[in-house]
């Protein structure tokens, strides 16, 4: 779909990682962009600084009134998130009036139309192993355009726009399971990092989940190829052309020799077409290798030479908010992470316990939806117990009203470590320093990410 004749564009939503990609996609297209957000955030805070004009309260008549008198024009498109209810008043005065009203992932799906595309879905690792795949491409002189589910510390956004004037640009998206929003892509190459069970609100069971992650799989391009892992493979059951990768593990593309080093980690990547040797990966984490293992894969189907790979993997720097080190001295290492299913928290505090081996591991967790704390409340207390100490802050519900029995008190009494307590965010600061920790994680998809500044100002005076 072409926009040409588009000049106003309002996104309900559009403080959202994946919505303020579209709004500065469109910003950048040079149409007027407006729109509404519960919270204000950084990312709120830069838009506006473009240009972008936004509002924090549900209310029709702060609407730009540009976009108000426009509901019968095909030059006016409104965006919205499933994340944004049903009974919102703004969604219900637009649905009303009859405005060109579309999700963000059809939307998403039209701007990739007749591009390369490379398409990242998962579980888990989807967000790094997207954005390790567009540093690649970006320093390959690949010119490329990428929607990010995270903010990349090498190029200070969630979005590069590449060449607007050329046509030919190289797409890559983070295809985003939540809501079936991925079945709005079609891959030219597609991999898929996990399928464990998630957003049982919307797939019931892990059969769904299964079945929707084979469809993703089956939309790509007849001469593509979907980049996994065997298990995943034999599971959706893809007979297209496939590359498998793993950690360790014999397959198309896996690791060797994996040493610690200085904080870091060096190992040899070996593909179907000889091997990379000494591959110096520039962030942490045994599960971030397995990601760089990943976009190794994606950049040799696209023909990038090893010695551009090997020096974009050294060159990375990471996403905020993944594995995202705040403070690392030798009196205080201070971990941030996205982490907020319980696969994403062994993986994030194993690889903690890997890298700082006899040290006390401090988790701070705040969950994320009342119904994936239930769904998988066994799942995170086996994970919260790779923790020394735990602090668990009150759920954060998102779109969701409370579940009745479903609290953080019940997961916590299902934790079986000795030091674990419940705690306020008004709270958190002090009892965090109270018993100064060695190494501290704060883990979750809430709005945990705002006590993260605030923790770290306290524990550097602590520690001075």
């Amino acid at each position: 779909m072409r926009f040409d004749s588009l000049k106003y564009v309002y996104l309900l939503g559009i403080g959202g990682i994946g919505m303020s990609g579209l709004a500065r996609y469109f910003n950048s297209l040079g149409k007027s962009v407006s729109g509404y957000d519960k919270t204000p955030s950084s990312l709120t805070s830069e838009m506006e600084k473009e240009g972008i004009a936004i509002h924090y309260e549900d209310d029709v008549t702060l609407i730009d009134s540009a976009v108000m008198n426009h509901s019968s024009a095909n030059d006016t498109l409104i965006i919205y998130t499933p994340a944004i209810p049903a009974d919102h008043s703004e969604l219900k005065h637009f649905s009303d009036k009859k405005y060109s009203l579309h999700k963000r992932a059809e939307v998403l799906g039209w701007i990739t139309e007749g591009h390369y595309t490379v398409a990242v879905a998962g579980t888990h690792g989807k967000t790094t192993t997207s954005t390790l795949v567009t540093h690649i491409l970006r320093s390959s002189g690949t010119d490329c355009m990428a929607f990010l589910g995270g903010v990349s510390k090498n190029y200070h956004t969630n979005i590069l726009l590449g060449n607007p004037k050329n046509e030919n640009r190289v797409m890559v998206v983070e295809a985003d399971e939540y809501d079936r929003s991925f079945l709005t892509l079609n891959p030219d190459v597609a991999v898929i990092t996990s399928i464990d069970p998630d957003h049982l609100d919307i797939y019931n069971d892990k059969s769904h989940v299964e079945e929707s992650y084979a469809l993703f799989a089956n939309r790509i391009h007849s001469e593509g190829c979907l980049i996994t892992k065997e298990k995943i493979q034999s599971t959706i059951k893809y007979s297209g052309k496939t590359a498998l990768y793993s950690l360790e593990q014999n397959a198309d593309y896996y690791a060797k020799n994996i040493h610690a080093q200085a904080g870091h980690y060096t190992y040899d990547v070996v593909t179907p077409y000889g091997e990379i040797k000494s591959v110096k990966l520039g962030i942490t984490g045994l599960h971030n290798i397995e990601n760089s293992i990943a976009a190794t894969a994606v950049a040799k189907v696209m023909n990038i030479d090893d010695e551009v790979i090997s020096k974009a993997l050294g060159t990375f720097t990471g996403v905020e908010r993944r594995f995202d080190y705040q403070i690392q001295t030798p009196k205080l290492i201070f971990i941030d992470d996205y982490a907020h299913h319980p696969e994403e928290i062994k993986a994030c505090l194993s690889s903690v316990k890997a890298m700082y081996p006899g040290k006390k591991i401090t988790a701070i967790f705040q969950p994320h939806l009342y119904s994936r704390t239930r769904d998988f409340a066994d799942g995170f207390a086996k994970s919260l117990e790779l923790a020394d100490d735990l602090i668990l802050l009150d759920i954060y519900p998102a779109r969701e009203l409370p579940i009745e029995g479903i609290t953080s008190a019940m997961l916590l009494e299902k934790v079986n470590i000795k030091n674990k307590k419940l705690c306020s965010k008004t709270e958190l600061v002090d009892a965090a320093i109270s018993n100064m920790p060695e190494v501290l994680v704060t883990m979750g998809a809430g709005d945990i990410d705002r006590l993260v500044e605030p923790l770290k100002n306290a524990l550097l005076k602590k520690i001075a």
